[in-house]
């Protein structure tokens, strides 16, 4: 990162909640609130005119939803990166957030350090979804359908037995020090192992290696 503050849009059809994160974020010259939206359609069309570095972005919203937002963000020429921040209690759209390209999954009700340090791992360029929300998650996912489709087999090919078992752990939310704990490696063969993973299955981040543990069947509940 540089020394420049980074740049935040805050979109949330709760006025409170916005009005919250900016007085929080005002304590910190790090991060620059720069906009506010309460709707999906508010979002693209400011992300569009004030190229912020991350949005902070609700999924329940009227009108355009936060997922369909989430999509048409990280698909336009904008390099602004998405954290969904949302009551998960009441959302059952992680996976659909994360697949349209959210780089990572808070919820509310999280401390506001934890918040505000997930907004600069997203503007730093890493990945994060909650470790709550991962468990939640592999569970709804486990009962999809579609949670082991055709291609599958295809990726599994590409990876060794040990980029496998590593890939399962990130499947987890396990960071790279809690991978190097339960593999008995150093927590630099952890990070060597999930960058060649992300090369190798084409990922974008730590996040689309969580989505294909998934849909490769590797992310189960541990017992």
């Amino acid at each position: 990162m540089t020394d420049s503050p980074v740049r935040v849009l805050l979109v949330d059809d709760q006025p409170l909640v916005r009005s919250g994160l900016r007085v929080i974020m005002a304590d910190h010259p790090d991060l620059e609130v720069v906009g506010e939206a309460s709707t999906g359609a508010e979002a693209v069309q400011l992300v569009g005119d004030i190229r912020p570095d991350v949005v902070v972005m609700d999924i329940r919203m009227p009108g355009m939803d936060g997922i369909e937002a989430t999509r048409l963000i990280t698909a336009g020429p904008a390099a602004a990166r998405v954290l969904v921040l949302t009551t998960f209690d009441e959302d059952d759209h992680v996976y659909g957030a994360l697949r349209a390209g959210a780089s990572g999954f808070m919820v509310k009700d999280m401390a506001l350090d934890d918040i505000l340090a997930a907004i600069r791992v997203v503007a730093a360029g890493d990945a994060l979804i909650a470790p709550g929300v991962t468990r939640r998650l592999i569970a709804e996912f486990a009962g999809r359908p579609e949670a082991a489709p055709a291609r599958s087999s295809r990726l599994v090919e590409g990876i060794t037995e040990r980029e496998r078992e590593v890939l399962t752990l990130v499947g987890r939310g396990r960071s790279n020090t809690e991978i190097a704990e339960d593999l008995f490696i150093t927590v630099a063969t952890a990070k060597s192992h999930v960058s060649r993973l992300l090369t190798k299955l084409g990922a974008r981040d730590r996040v689309q290696l969580v989505i294909t543990a998934y849909e490769m069947g590797l992310a189960t509940l541990p017992g």
